[in-house]
């Protein structure tokens, strides 16, 4: 840990970022970030400070130092510390994030199943009030959903807390972008490659104040906690002093991760991991927050700086970046042309071709409609005489059915059915008569026999059997 006024650059290699599987999107993590955790004892806090520098082949800790005791030193005097930091290191344009301590921030998941984006503000903005004790004009909040799910992470913290702190930074001259917690910071660090870890995560992080777990499960998708110091073994501090950690100092964390295992509804019991193993790298929660600094477009959008108070970083930055933008940019668009082009050339010589078969083809059609001409003329022919032999067989059929005294005044023959109408003796024997020739089906009167003198007149309509209209 180093003092204010000998801030170090610490040459640390290249921390193990997991690049190998993520995809084309790692190509879009390059920047560089300054994370600030405070935390330490209300009222003695301390500020670690970590720079990063963020390349689609991984993150790189520049370096980091530490600051003791920030409200009783001048502000001006550590900012100027921290702005040498960053000079030192060319980047005294970026923008800080900075982690408020666990204890000030208040950190929910809310589930949110079937709500529409559209109507996901008034549902949190419903539930806000049961999440926090304090009145609403009290309070900061900032939430934002968890990609991929359909839970919303939802921070609060205490207006006069995030402006004392805002206040603070200004008089330092620390250029701030935004005020975040822990869990928001370690989940989008673990995601600044764009693939999510996929597996269940428990970490701890132990310091004076005590232990903050973190850990992602398939029941919860984010769990933050802090936990008072478990038995410790080493030296015992007084009830008037905090206890004093050191690389030898051994904790027991088996109570807390009981606890944070029974949150997380964790399939097996598991011993958690250091936050800064999880991670890559020391400082890890300072760690986290310049991860966030160096691509805040990827990380969860959970800012409780009040936007008058939020810095910007200079648009010079970004030159590098854009460059290489506009490159890959040039060259996607070669590729997305070239098919293109290749496709139009292909379509002008096919074109050429169909116009040299074109007249043949015309004339191959011609000769086809003509045909069809013909065959539907002949068609019509056979069907004609066809018609005209069933129509002479059914009038030899009637005149065998309807011998004398039976004489007929009217009949009518269409390709389908006959209508006659006439007189006999005995009209009652007809459709009988009718139906039990080959020819003929479903005969029926179409009106009532009518009794005249010597006989019945009739009119009955029957359907041709075996006959194509």
């Amino acid at each position: 840990m180093t003092s204010v006024g000998t801030p170090a650059v610490a040459a640390t290699p290249a921390v193990a970022a997991r690049t190998k599987s993520a995809g084309w999107k790692r190509w879009l993590a390059v920047g560089s970030g300054v994370g600030i955790h405070i935390e330490g004892p209300r009222g003695a806090e301390s500020a670690r400070i970590a720079a990063v520098r963020l390349r689609p082949n991984g993150a790189r800790l520049l370096g980091s130092f530490a600051i003791e005791d920030l409200p009783h030193q001048p502000a001006a005097t550590w900012g100027e510390a921290i702005n040498a930091f960053l000079r030192k290191l060319g980047l005294q344009n970026v923008v800080a994030t900075v982690l408020l301590p666990r204890r000030d921030v208040i950190v929910r998941v809310l589930a949110m199943p079937g709500v529409s984006p559209k109507d996901l503000p008034g549902a949190v903005q419903f539930q806000m009030d049961g999440l926090h004790p304090y009145s609403d004009d009290d309070v900061v909040s900032s939430w934002s959903r968890l990609p991929g799910t359909s839970s919303v992470a939802v921070a609060i913290a205490r207006r006069d807390v995030v402006e004392r702190y805002a206040t603070l930074f200004e008089e330092a001259g620390i250029r701030i972008g935004g005020f975040s917690c822990s869990a928001a910071a370690v989940y989008s660090a673990l995601r600044v490659y764009g693939r999510a870890p996929g597996r269940e995560i428990l970490a701890a992080d132990v310091s004076t104040e005590g232990v903050e777990v973190y850990g992602e499960s398939a029941a919860r998708p984010v769990f933050s906690g802090s936990f008072p110091l478990p038995s410790i073994a080493g030296p015992v501090s007084t009830p008037d002093s905090a206890p004093q950690l050191d690389e030898t100092t051994e904790v027991d964390l088996e109570p807390v991760s009981k606890l944070a295992a029974a949150e997380l509804r964790l399939s097996q019991p598991t011993a958690p991991v250091k936050l800064g193993e999880l991670l890559g790298s020391e400082p890890a929660l300072a760690f986290a927050a310049a991860l966030v600094s160096a691509s805040p477009r990827r990380a969860l959008r959970l800012n409780l700086l009040p936007a008058e108070h939020r810095k910007s970083g200079s648009k010079m930055v970004w030159i590098p970046a854009a460059a290489m933008g506009v490159v890959v940019l040039a060259l996607a668009g070669v590729l997305a042309a070239y098919p293109t082009i290749e496709s139009r050339r292909y379509g002008q010589t096919l074109a050429a071709q169909i116009a040299q078969v074109q007249p043949a083809a015309l004339k191959a059609t011609s000769l086809d409609r003509e045909i069809e001409a013909v065959r539907r003329r002949t068609q019509a022919l056979d069907d004609l005489r066809r018609r005209s032999r069933a129509d002479m067989d059914a009038l030899n059929e009637l005149t065998r059915l309807l011998p004398p005294p039976t004489w007929l005044n009217l009949l009518e023959l269409n390709s389908t059915q006959i209508t006659v109408a006439g007189e006999t003796d005995q009209a009652a024997g007809l459709l009988k008569t009718i139906d039990a020739s080959p020819l003929f089906e479903s005969s029926e009167f179409v009106v009532p026999p009518l009794r005249i003198q010597g006989g019945e007149g009739f009119r009955v309509r029957f359907r041709r059997e075996g006959v194509k209209p």
